[in-house]
């Protein structure tokens, strides 16, 4: 009872902590010299296997193909070209780590920690939808720049971005935290390195039949608890961040998607051994 109780009061610390960052108004927008390196204007993303890339899907991502002409680079990885990525890039132990991401979403997770660690740029997941607004200003700075989430456990939905990010704004059922997703940092940005480390460890950890919860070992709540952790040794971890409040006017999140009623969705999944499907286990796949 008392580890759980201490659990619940620390996941609470971390959506206060969260929310206050997000509702924060700040009037100076000071720029540290380590923050000024401008990250590469390219974006990234992850579909574990492009030979079975739904066509909704494939929609998604067609749609960011508009900001090539304004010069930003548009890259794709799979399964394998992560995997060598990783390998080249950083070190067997993080090889070892993302062989042990049992689930293309936790593989996505993992690999964008990686590969933004390494080269910066921008990370955008695959069913995101890009609506036209410009985001030059995202590769102003090497700050990182993250999207803010609240979830209402009372009513099992998102809070909509312009009522939670107003001063104030709370209840006692919000949860707050933040989204890794987009991710756009300078190469080597303290906070992606304390969440990579701490994922990798995490994963080094995991055994066949205890599989590790996706969200809190590579995604969302693993960024959220590095950025809560980091600021205990950063007077002022926003001269690091910039928080999103607007992303949803940049990009959406499409819903539904055909992926998102099998085993490819990773709330299906979650802790589950998972089966890659074969190509022709998509032939239902559909706008």
């Amino acid at each position: 009872m008392e580890a759980t109780d201490a659990t619940k009061d620390e996941h609470r610390a971390r959506s206060n902590f969260v929310r206050e960052l997000v509702q924060r108004r700040r009037v100076d927008d000071r720029l540290t010299a380590a923050a000024a390196t401008r990250p590469p204007r390219t974006i990234v993303q992850f579909w574990d296997d492009p030979n079975s890339l739904p066509a909704d899907v494939g929609d998604c991502m067609e749609s960011w193909r508009l900001l090539t002409e304004q010069g930003i680079a548009l890259t794709l990885f799979d399964y394998h070209s992560a995997r060598d990525f990783i390998a080249q890039r950083l070190s067997a132990r993080h090889v070892g780590a993302y062989n042990k991401c049992y689930h293309p979403a936790m593989q996505s997770d993992y690999f964008r920690l990686c590969y933004l660690f390494v080269e910066g740029g921008c990370y955008v997941d695959a069913d995101d939808v890009y609506n036209g607004r410009p985001i030059d200003h995202l590769f102003e700075d090497g700050r990182l720049k993250i999207q803010p989430l609240c979830y209402d456990t009372s009513t099992d939905q998102m809070i909509c971005p312009r009522v939670f990010t107003e001063p104030a704004a709370d209840a006692p059922t919000w949860i707050f935290y933040f989204n890794n997703n987009p991710l756009i940092a300078m190469r080597g940005h303290p906070i992606i390195r304390r969440a990579l480390m701490s994922a990798t460890r995490d994963l080094e950890r995991a055994t066949p039949d205890r599989l590790p919860e996706i969200q809190s070992t590579t995604g969302p709540g693993r960024l959220t608890k590095s950025i809560f952790d980091d600021c205990t040794q950063r007077s002022d971890i926003a001269d690091t961040l910039i928080v999103l409040g607007n992303w949803e006017d940049i990009a959406t999140s499409k819903w539904p998607l055909s992926y998102r009623h099998d085993a490819r969705n990773w709330r299906l999944s979650n802790q589950r051994p998972y089966r890659r499907l074969a190509s022709g286990d998509h032939d239902g796949d559909q706008k």
